[in-house]
């Protein structure tokens, strides 16, 4: 029997990640997955309940990063058996948090309303702990599931943990009001969303217009470095930054892939000649991601602002991806064997600084660094510097055609509700598009299509609660919030 619950708690950690993808119709399959993980908590002893947590975790993981397989095996060359090893490797590691928050579950349940509290504030922790530790993985938490639904309504409040919290609470809420008539829970949980949305959510105000032009080279990855393809990708991403469109034209991350001093090999005179051009362009600016740096100095994955009148901005990514931009200690190993170029980046500064142009402040953020938004958080400490635009710079041709676009864009979208700023994405084989403040796709590129998308951004100035919060106290509150529920709670000794 615990064998069977041990699998279909496997089973329901995979089945709730398709709400990931497709947030419209299926955001209350999590809701009944989890309700469904706390019902059997609720009658098992905790080392079995540690069991549950961790087959949760390990098939939520597994079904929702599944596309680590394909750059480790098809663009890093590992032995396929090696390669699935290292998923379920990663998704089993990452899973213990949660086996611990269902042990603690176990042990300090009491059978009363409250533990829908308990519940809560154990899952928030273990969020919280996968998306800080060992510099955090928080891909597929649990908040994104819920991107339109009723609880995003929390997203400008608390942010994406915030939502996964209440997530939790709701499902416990429900397990309470089916096995125990228990409605105070599911009363506390209705009021909350209901206060969410009934209280005006609109922190941010109009901040001007600025036409862009947003570009998708789609290069396959395995031809990124391919030297007789280089050349033609090069030309035309030099053709589509010169086009005659005004505005800001964005090119995404390594859209140019090598140095400045490097493209002489195959482009001679590349860089000087964009420089030359956005300097004498009056009512134009680009920015263009490309890797900076030499062997004294360090290199890093940056983004060039270039823009008549003003000097070269640049800004270098921070948070780095272990084994793709940084080797961790002990694991080199590991890196030597993907075929991959790899290597060891540099980090840029914690709060770094918008481009300016058109009215707006630009905010760029690389990758996967828009899963952090307290981080992104950091940004918004001076109310008058404040970035009206987040400008994400995303290269994921590493994981192919895979549901990892999509997670990608959602992930994108939450971030700009939690700040009620628009996001652009300017991708190389998807997901380029524009997002409005309130994490609506105005304007998307087919995924592997080359193209450009134009459009108009509206900047937003202000500040929501939690950019508010989090920019001066970081996730702090809600480590704090999550103890202060568990010490109110947990049991009296005997």
């Amino acid at each position: 029997m615990r064998r069977l619950e041990a699998l279909a708690a496997l089973a329901l950690g995979a089945l709730q990640t398709l709400a990931f993808v497709h947030t419209v119709w299926l955001w209350p399959l999590p809701l009944a997955t989890l309700a469904l993980l706390v019902w059997r908590l609720d009658a098992a002893p905790p080392r079995h309940a540690a069991l549950l947590g961790w087959c949760h975790g390990v098939g939520w993981l597994c079904a929702g990063t599944w596309w680590l397989y394909v750059s480790m095996h098809d663009y890093g060359h590992l032995p396929a058996l090696l390669a699935v090893l290292a998923v379920v490797a990663l998704a089993s590691a990452l899973s213990l948090y949660l086996a611990a928050a269902g042990a603690l579950y176990a042990k300090w349940r009491r059978g009363k309303a409250s533990d829908a509290l308990v519940f809560a504030a154990l899952w928030l922790l273990a969020e919280l702990a996968r998306g800080l530790i060992f510099t955090g993985f928080p891909w597929v938490a649990s908040g994104y599931s819920q991107l339109d639904a009723p609880l995003s309504a929390l997203a400008p409040w608390l942010g994406v943990y915030g939502i996964g919290a209440a997530l939790a609470f709701a499902a416990a809420a429900l397990v309470h009001l089916a096995a125990r008539r228990a409605w105070k829970p599911a009363a506390a949980a209705v009021l909350l969303v209901a206060v969410a949305r009934l209280v005006p959510a609109e922190f941010t105000a109009p901040a001007g217009e600025l036409p862009v032009v947003l570009l998708q080279p789609n290069v396959a990855q395995d031809e990124k470095f391919a030297v007789d393809r280089m050349p033609e990708a090069l030309a035309w991403v030099a053709a589509a930054l010169r086009q005659p469109a005004g505005g800001l034209v964005v090119a995404p991350e390594t859209a140019v892939p090598l140095l400045p001093g490097q493209l002489s090999e195959f482009a001679p005179g590349y860089w000087d000649a964009l420089k030359e051009h956005f300097g004498a362009s009056r009512g134009r600016a680009a920015l263009v991601g490309v890797p900076l740096g030499d062997y004294d100095r360090g290199y890093t994955n940056s983004v060039v602002g270039l823009v008549a009148g003003a000097p070269e901005y640049r800004y270098d990514k921070r948070h780095l991806v272990p084994f793709g931009e940084f080797n961790p200690p002990g694991f080199r190993w590991f890196t030597t064997m993907l075929g991959m170029p790899l290597g060891d980046f540099s980090r840029g500064v914690a709060n770094a600084p918008s481009f300016v142009y058109g009215g707006q402040r630009l905010a760029p953020n690389i990758c996967y660094e828009d899963l952090f938004g307290e981080e992104l958080a950091l940004r918004f400490a001076d109310a008058a510097t404040a970035p009206t635009v987040f400008v994400n710079f995303s290269n994921i041709g590493w994981f192919g055609d895979t549901v990892a676009l999509p997670q990608h864009l959602n992930i994108s979208r939450l971030r700009a509700l939690e700040f009620q700023l628009p996001m652009l994405r300017a991708t190389n084989t998807g997901a380029t598009a524009f997002i409005d403040h309130r994490g609506r796709v105005g304007a998307q590129l087919a995924p592997y299509t080359r193209g450009v998308l134009q459009g108009v951004v509206q900047g937003r100035q202000g500040r929501t609660p939690f950019a508010a919060w989090a920019s001066m106290l970081g996730l702090w509150p809600l480590v704090v919030a999550a103890a202060a529920v568990l010490v109110a709670f947990r049991p009296k000794a005997a």
